[in-house]
């Protein structure tokens, strides 16, 4: 099987892998925005059905039967009940707040990163001002194949570098197979190494791009490099200023 080959099915598995996680993380910020909102009602039909279990035990207790008094071991036991949902409730209120500071503190973290070169995991490259760049690791001295997709699916450039054993960086020009220069934005990518014993593996990789932008959404902090959009838990490492390329 050919290089190009297995790139091409490695982009076909990150492509799922994308989509699985662009679903995951729909189903959290969904479910972040719908427990607020729940923990918030929750807490507001509490209050209601405490005042109405009020009324109803003084009108048991202004009602009672001298001859056969209620148990109070029951509604002090109730009592217990409804205390301990209160505060179950004011739990998950405190904990949605502190989720907000360290937002808040994250996005202020991130903010220091702007213009700054970043290291993130990623199946996607920004290209920035007609550049792109990525940092692989290689288990041996092999050929590797690096393979560049637009959205459509379609490779649009490839290229065979000899990396050697350990940390290598690569260099995007901006152009495709035919030396035209494609515009700034977010392209698949995938590395994939010739093993010595004649079979091939993708190899891991780090994405480098320049910090623009930092935006919240849903539970998680995100940074954005150019088109690229990646959750702040991505970041492998911030520099200076962008490195060089083979």
């Amino acid at each position: 099987m050919s290089l190009a080959s297995v790139a091409s099915q490695q982009n076909s598995a990150q492509n799922a892998t994308a989509a699985a996680n662009a679903a995951a993380s729909g189903t959290s910020s969904t479910g972040s925005t719908v427990g607020t909102s729940s923990g918030s009602n929750a807490l507001s039909s509490l209050s209601g059905n405490f005042s109405s279990f009020l009324s109803l035990l003084m009108t048991q207790l202004q009602n009672q039967d001298p001859t056969s008094p209620l148990d109070t071991n029951q509604f002090t036991s109730q009592l217990v009940q409804f205390a301990g949902v209160e505060q179950q409730i004011n739990a998950n209120t405190s904990l949605t707040q502190l989720i907000q500071l360290t937002q808040g503190s994250e996005l202020m973290q991130a903010s220091a990163m702007m213009g700054k070169q970043v290291a993130v995991q990623s199946d996607h490259m920004p290209l920035q001002n007609g550049s792109g760049a990525l940092a692989f690791t290689a288990p041996a001295a092999e050929p590797a194949a690096i393979a560049i997709y637009n959205d459509a699916g379609a490779k649009i450039r490839d290229a065979l570098v000899s990396a050697t054993k350990g940390q290598n960086a690569w260099t995007w020009d901006g152009t495709d197979n035919n030396g035209n220069s494609v515009p700034d934005g977010s392209y698949r990518v995938a590395v994939i190494g010739a093993n010595t014993d004649g079979t091939t593996s993708a190899l891991p990789f780090n994405v480098l791009g320049i910090a623009t932008g930092v935006q919240k959404s849903g539970n998680a902090v995100q940074l954005q490099l150019g088109a690229l959009t990646t959750d702040f838990t991505t970041i492998q490492s911030v520099a200076g200023s962008p490195a060089g390329g083979q």
